[in-house]
């Protein structure tokens, strides 16, 4: 299965969260600059993940988000179903009209069945786990944080 963009987005976003030193706050800024993404993209990934519990934000000209204590234990999986918001994974139900086989469909079952194994899947990734010290070094260097991986 593939996910969307803004899952992505987001995932990568917890990433840098989780790799940042304890007690820091990364702007939404650095985070787009972090993850190569521009910034309008990652500031509605981090309105979704605040309004999920997964981060924390402190407003003002020192402030800036990090993990909460749910986004430090939050799964792949557990963020995946939080921002895939499609009710119909096989686009049976679309703008330009239902699909005329829309019932009793087997194809809408097996791919609900599917879309929900590979989550299940990754119900055992702890997102804030995935970052790796050679991984993240260069990128906090890019945006001028060393944090002492």
């Amino acid at each position: 299965m593939k996910i969307n963009a803004f899952a992505d987005v987001s995932l990568r976003a917890i990433m840098v969260l989780a790799a940042a030193p304890d007690g820091s706050l990364l702007t939404t800024q650095s985070i787009a600059t972090a993850v190569g993404t521009p910034y309008h993209h990652v500031s509605k990934a981090m309105a979704r993940l605040r309004i999920f519990g997964l981060i924390e934000v402190e407003r003002g000209r020192l402030g800036g988000a990090r993990l909460s204590s749910v986004g430090r234990t939050a799964t792949v999986g557990q963020v995946l179903r939080h921002l895939d918001t499609r009710e119909d994974p096989a686009d049976c139900i679309s703008p330009a009209g239902n699909c005329p086989l829309i019932h009793e469909c087997g194809l809408r079952t097996a791919m609900s069945r599917a879309r929900e194994a590979f989550y299940r899947e990754l119900d055992d990734v702890v997102v804030a786990r995935l970052p790796r010290s050679g991984q993240m070094a260069p990128v906090f260097q890019m945006i001028g944080l060393r944090p002492g991986l």
